[in-house]
């Protein structure tokens, strides 16, 4: 079973949506709970690809879209990675993998020097993934019976090409 990224399109999103609340379902993250959010879904291409950003999806063939992320300017030199979402069906099978390493590749590309993000205390695979990644765990708060996870990755960022005579 094979994985396809690709930048998000307009008529993804339906698609886009049931992957954002199935997943967040399987986590017990329900509306109204302070964690739960879902205002820049329906603004992927403003909040995300307009704005110094990227949004991924990840389709199987036979299955459609299985899978997402997007990184959001957060300042010139931070990017926030979101979304990062795989269907319950499709889980444990490097889907997050890639996502995350695309995202982080475009992180750079796009001249950020850091990533931040967050996950819930509950998402356990999340938070083995990011710190697989080399992310780092800066702070936790408590918003509606849930601990939230707050980290961050500085990136490699390419030195510039130098002439030299």
């Amino acid at each position: 079973m094979t994985l396809s990224l690709r930048r998000y399109r307009w008529s993804d999103r339906e698609a886009v949506w049931d992957l954002h609340r199935t997943c967040l379902a399987q986590v017990g993250i329900i509306d109204g709970d302070g964690v739960y959010y879902e205002d820049d879904i329906p603004r992927i291409n403003q909040v995300y690809l307009a704005d110094r950003g990227e949004f991924l999806v990840g389709e199987v063939e036979g299955a459609g879209i299985v899978a997402m992320g997007g990184l959001r300017r957060i300042d010139g030199e931070t990017a926030e990675m979101c979304r990062l979402r795989v269907h319950p069906d499709f889980q444990r099978r490097g889907f997050a993998t890639l996502v995350l390493e695309a995202l982080e590749r475009s992180a750079v590309r796009l001249g950020y020097h850091a990533l931040r993000g967050d996950t819930t205390l509950g998402q356990g695979a999340a938070l083995e993934l990011y710190r697989k990644y080399g992310w780092r765990e800066v702070r936790r708060e408590d918003r509606g019976g849930l601990v939230v996870v707050y980290g961050e990755k500085r990136l490699a960022v390419r030195p510039s090409t130098q002439l030299t005579h």
